[in-house]
């Protein structure tokens, strides 16, 4: 990528939450933005945002949409990334995706700064740097500190996440039956976004089931896991869990190591890992909590204890802003990447 002293950014998606997101964390964090291209359905053009003490309106997302642009944030859902994502590369953008469309993909590299940053620069072979899932981004940037002071050789995860991650209608649900609970009337029985009733509820299904009985969220955790820690010999079994919180994914995980991690060192690591906070005082009912770590950037880790059913095994948990370090900072981080080392 060229030197700039500023960069032209589209963000294909802008109306959603973690289009928004994008917008708000490029703003914080002083990213050298020359023009910003907002870009959206038909039915979001003509809405204007604020920016930086701009206005800017919404335009319709097309295949004519990023000439002059140079990084495009994709947040649109994959079949718009796999329909638009090659014409923003063909006019010269580097695209940092969002969805699923080609995280697996070989040949694009599935990036999280803190981690694998190294990965970054192979977006020429296609132009195209992947993000991770929300729950991977959080429940990763756990593993990682333990990975460095032992290989991690086998993975149990339950993640508790919340409505936000299914976009707008999740939050509008979950409002809709707690305000109905909060009259004393019947949540509604018809639901568009979850399955079943999510106020006061617990859903063990997130995305289609497979043949295996495994959702394909919970196969995302095992393969992007490994794909980031360059590591295809690690195991991880994974049951993903709707709860009724707006904002803020967790995720508790049993880990097994080579060899033995102490309590100590693993928090030592935590300490010393950027992008983490450690948040462990039990006694004190310290830990991490989704109402904590809502708008913040970093993920929080706690309940650290050894695993005394299994040799070298560890269990820990913790709680990170899927809109921000699952999504949208995650995107910027990566677009930061890309203008430091010009590549």
């Amino acid at each position: 990528m060229e030197r700039k002293e500023k960069y032209n950014l589209a963000i294909a998606g802008a109306t959603g939450a973690v289009g928004q997101e994008m917008m708000q964390i490029l703003e914080e964090r002083n990213f050298p933005v020359g023009e910003l291209r907002l870009l959206a359905s038909e039915r979001s053009q003509g809405r204007k945002y604020s920016f930086c003490g701009r206005e800017i309106t919404v335009s319709v997302l097309g295949e004519d949409s990023f000439r002059g642009i140079d990084i495009a944030l994709f947040s649109a859902g994959s079949e718009r990334s796999r329909k638009y994502a090659d014409c923003a590369v063909a006019s010269g953008a580097v695209v940092i995706d969002n969805s699923s469309a080609f995280r697996m993909d070989p040949e694009i590299p599935l990036v999280i700064p803190e981690i694998n940053a190294q990965a970054a620069a192979l977006h020429v072979k296609k132009g195209i740097v992947a993000n991770p899932n929300c729950t991977t981004a959080v429940a990763i940037m756990a593993l990682k500190p333990i990975h460095d002071v032992s290989r991690i050789k086998r993975v149990v995860a339950t993640s508790f996440q919340a409505v936000s991650g299914a976009g707008a209608g999740g939050i509008a649900e979950l409002e809709s039956q707690v305000r109905s609970w909060s009259e004393s009337k019947e949540p509604p029985r018809e639901t568009n976004t979850f399955p079943h009733q999510i106020a006061f509820n617990v859903i063990p299904h997130i995305d289609s089931f497979t043949e295996s009985g495994y959702t394909k969220e919970e196969m995302k955790l095992h393969n992007e896991t490994r794909k980031i820690l360059g590591d295809d010999s690690i195991v991880l079994t994974a049951t993903t869990v709707r709860v009724p919180v707006f904002r803020s994914h967790s995720v508790s995980l049993n880990l097994e190591t080579e060899r033995k991690v102490t309590i100590e060192e693993a928090r030592e690591a935590i300490r010393n890992f950027p992008g983490v906070s450690l948040v462990d005082d039990p006694e004190n009912s310290d830990y991490p909590m989704p109402v904590e770590s809502s708008g913040k950037d970093d993920c929080f880790i706690g309940r650290i204890r050894e695993d005394y059913t299994v040799k070298n095994g560890l269990s820990l948990w913790v709680s990170g802003d899927q809109l921000r370090k699952g999504a949208a900072l995650n995107a910027v981080q990566i677009a930061e990447l890309l203008v430091r080392n010009h590549v």
